[in-house]
């Protein structure tokens, strides 16, 4: 682990993939951690992963519940902190 700016950084190998699946095509394929997107939201509704689809080229977006939220993180996967709105 590294530190940039005061913010620790794990430095993950580029190995590291995710097995995903597209509703729209039905296509099964493996993404490298920089093809997904988390996003984190105050509740489940608004938790959720995203990735373009490398098949057909649809956008895909699915609930992450806790499991998932862990193996993305520690995976290198790009993270955005949704605030609710005051």
């Amino acid at each position: 682990m590294s530190v940039v700016s005061g913010i620790p950084t794990v430095v993950v190998p580029e190995s590291v993939r995710f097995k995903a699946a597209c509703p729209d095509c039905c296509g099964r394929f493996e993404l490298a951690a920089g093809a997904l997107r988390l996003a984190i939201g105050a509740s489940r509704r608004t938790t959720f992963y995203s990735f373009t689809c490398p098949e057909c080229g649809a956008a895909v977006r699915k609930p992450a519940g806790e499991r998932i939220i862990e193996l993305l993180t520690g995976g290198g996967v790009r993270t955005l902190r949704l605030h609710a709105g005051l």
